[in-house]
């Protein structure tokens, strides 16, 4: 009875404290700009073919293999760690053992992936602390994303040990007191040979340690994670769902301009007159201007600089990181989203995402070549960002490299991007001989 009692108690801690946390994270959702999602069909294909069968993490494939596996790997051992928070609040015991054969293959599948697991972190571990691998790096990565990550890494392989040790100590505990064992466990069944020699009671205790080892882990990994850049764990998926479908070239127009240019082209159109007398902002220049599934991606960013190693304004030696704008705006809505929760999203601190954490220069750096979001495993849209960044430069502040504003000008002037007249445009053609 005490062991559910605690349990029961750490379990209520844990979810009191995600509840608040992500709470948090809905009211800041609150202040960012809608956006409608169609096509639920086509999301669903992609979602399992990005976010369930990892196929764009396989580019690289050796270290993609080993990511797929983790994550493989954790959606199988989650059905144990479901098990294991039924067994301690109802006093159960391998609860979900009635499902019989299938339950052996999920537990003996576990078992295996937790090896898998354990070799994969380490490999990780020993790439990040030695290895020195150029996209880990960069002006945006401090001290504190890296310790983020080794910390984050350390805790997986640490819930990998104890699955390991709890698993093996029940095999071991099941064989000496001559019960019946629940499930299979191949590396399990290996790694007890080297501890027969202990009694039935030490293998009881470690067992017990082991479990209480591994659920107080995931109880503590699950309120580390959304203060970490390992929230993806919970958010890509998601937002894989809710990620863009149209081709990474396509631009999306901005509805209130493209109704001035069909009512100047065509003054008889019929356009939409919703919210007619509201003057609106184009572009973004702050956290609370983008919509909520670029904020979505900001929080799905692992930082795994995929993104920013094929950038090619980045590769030149240009300022411009996909991965910084990402993690700019992530850090902006931190910033700015307590202020907005207690004053409405009117509230100022005299900063923004534009100027404050990302420079005009780095945003005219890009070539909207969408490489970046084109390799992001999880498919994040950097370019939409930049891109309303800059309409906002341009639009409301105008703002603009000089190309830029010669084009514009010409633009106004003449009707096309040349500053020859229209009544020039064909002169070039007049010492052609050509037969009409």
């Amino acid at each position: 009875m005490a062991k559910q009692l605690i349990f029961i108690s750490a379990l209520l801690i844990t979810l009191a404290i995600f509840a608040y946390t992500m709470r948090k994270y809905f009211l800041y959702f609150r202040f960012t700009k809608s956006l409608k999602l169609d096509r639920f069909s086509e999301r669903v294909y992609e979602t399992f073919n990005v976010a369930i069968a990892q196929t764009k993490i396989f580019r690289q494939p050796v270290m993609g293999l080993l990511h797929a596996l983790v994550f493989w790997g954790f959606v199988v051992i989650l059905i144990g760690s479901i098990e294991m928070v039924i067994d301690g609040i109802f006093r159960t015991e391998r609860v979900f053992g009635i499902a019989g054969i299938v339950y052996d293959v999920v537990i003996a599948t576990g078992d295996v992936f937790a090896l898998i697991i354990a070799i994969s972190i380490l490999v990780f571990l020993f790439r990040r602390l030695f290895m020195h691998v150029k996209r880990f790096y960069g002006t945006e990565m401090k001290p504190v994303s890296k310790a983020d990550a080794n910390m984050a890494l350390s805790f997986i392989l640490l819930l990998m040990i104890t699955l390991l040790g709890m698993n093996t100590f029940y095999f071991l505990d099941m064989h000496k007191a001559g019960h019946e064992l629940v499930g299979i466990y191949p590396v399990s069944k290996f790694l007890a040979g080297f501890f027969d020699q202990l009694s039935q009671y030490q293998v009881h205790i470690f067992h017990e340690i082991n479990w209480w080892g591994h659920i107080l882990l995931i109880f503590a990994f699950a309120n580390v994670l959304p203060y970490s850049k390992h929230f993806h764990v919970f958010m890509s998926v998601p937002n894989v769902f809710v990620s863009r479908i149209d081709p990474l070239g396509k631009i999306e127009t901005m509805e209130s301009i493209k109704k001035e240019v069909t009512l100047m082209l065509n003054p008889s159109a019929s356009v939409s007159s919703d919210n007619q007398d509201e003057i609106p902002k184009f572009g973004v220049s702050d956290a609370n201007d983008v919509s909520w599934v670029n904020y979505m991606n900001a929080l799905s960013c692992t930082e795994c600089g995929r993104c920013t190693a094929v950038c090619p304004a980045n590769i030149t030696g240009k300022l411009l990181s996909p991965r910084k704008i990402m993690m700019d705006v992530r850090a902006r809505m931190k910033e700015k989203g307590p202020g907005m929760i207690k004053e409405g999203i009117g509230f100022s601190d005299e900063k923004s995402l534009l100027g404050n954490y990302i420079s005009e220069e780095e945003l005219w750096a890009c070539t909207m070549c969408n490489a970046c979001a084109q390799e992001c495993p999880v498919n994040i849209n950097q370019p939409a960002i930049i891109l309303d960044m800059r309409r906002y430069l341009v639009l409301e502040k105008s703002s603009a490299p000089a190309g830029l504003n010669t084009v514009f000008t010409n633009i106004e002037n003449n009707g096309a991007p040349w500053q020859f007249s229209p009544q020039d445009r064909l002169n070039w053609a007049e010492e052609l001989y050509v037969n009409g």
